[in-house]
């Protein structure tokens, strides 16, 4: 009897990616357009409000250890006309909005502070991870499209934060999200290649990436932005899992990748240097400070991990 086959992505969902986890938040898009029940909602004494602004929002480390976004109810909230997004409701009912402003709130109490998803992502529970992503995507994207892209007048904000609308030409404006891929690729000898940037500090090092380009698969991007950017040839190409990166706007979309030759040559202008590195290697350059891995939070260091074999040693 022949072995069962376990693939990438079924170990990958043995220890779901940060902000990649179920949140236990539904949507609830076809409340988006319903203004009567929106205005319930947010008058109702169940529903929690919380500020993002920057990217960030305030958390509070609790005395039992635990990190939580600060949440206030609705009468409680800074007042705002039309910066007001619906997040979703949770297995109780409760209605999540988040309110953008300019700026955040002063402290609420002596343990409550800024925080964005790279500091704060990996502490919050898997509820609040996915409500603040929520929440910074649709803030980046708001900031960054305030003018409608056809004739160049400015939008109005619709459906609960979700739309921007063009009230010259008519157009609707939607969020946008674009796709990139992140992989690791390994050798004939089972060697991970990992390269560092040029604009990164001495001895960082992570999996290649790119954005996929018009008209290209997934796939077909992974194996172009390995060879233009360490000159590595690609054959087999298998997706393992995503992650949603607002910064600004992209979803990461994991691979692990076999070269067809183990020649290095890197491009000069996003890749500085690529090596490859057996599971002895890598332990010991992270061990002695000369590599700095990817942090936790990000799914590069999970792609990592899994090709090692458990969570990668800290310097």
């Amino acid at each position: 009897m022949e072995a069962a086959v376990t693939t990438w992505t079924e170990q990958a969902a043995t220890r779901p990616i940060t902000l990649s986890a179920p949140s236990g938040i539904d949507r609830a898009a076809h409340h988006r357009l319903d203004e009567a029940w929106l205005a319930a909602a947010w008058s109702h004494p169940t529903t929690r409000v919380f500020v993002v602004s920057g990217g960030q929002a305030l958390v509070d480390d609790t005395p039992d250890g635990r990190t939580e976004l600060v949440m206030t109810p609705a009468f409680e909230a800074p007042p705002t006309e039309t910066h007001r997004y619906f997040l979703g409701t949770d297995e109780d009912g409760v209605r999540y909005f988040a309110l953008q402003k300019d700026t955040l709130p002063g402290r609420m109490d002596q343990s409550a502070r800024p925080a964005g998803l790279r500091e704060a992502g990996s502490l919050l529970s898997e509820r609040d991870a996915g409500l603040l992503v929520h929440a910074v995507a649709l803030e980046n994207w708001q900031r960054l499209h305030r003018f409608c892209s056809r004739c160049g007048e400015r939008t109005v904000i619709a459906a609960a934060g979700h739309i921007r609308r063009c009230p010259a030409c008519g157009a609707e404006h939607y969020p946008r999200t674009d796709p990139a891929v992140i992989m690791l690729v390994t050798d004939d000898l089972d060697r991970a290649l990992l390269g560092r940037q040029v604009h990164w500090p001495e001895g960082r090092f992570s999996t290649l990436a790119g954005f996929v380009e018009p008209g290209e698969s997934i796939e077909q991007a992974v194996i172009r932005e390995v060879a233009e950017e360490a000159g590595v040839p690609v054959g087999e190409v298998e997706y393992v899992a995503s992650q949603p990166w607002p910064f600004p706007s992209s979803l990461m979309l994991g691979f692990m990748a076999r070269a067809t030759s183990s020649r290095i040559q890197v491009d000069g202008e996003e890749i500085h240097e690529a090596r490859w590195f057996s599971r002895d290697e890598l332990r010991t350059a992270i061990e002695s400070g000369e590599v700095l891995p990817p942090s936790g939070i990000s799914i590069a260091a999970r792609l990592i991990e899994l090709w090692y074999g458990e969570p990668l040693p800290r310097g």
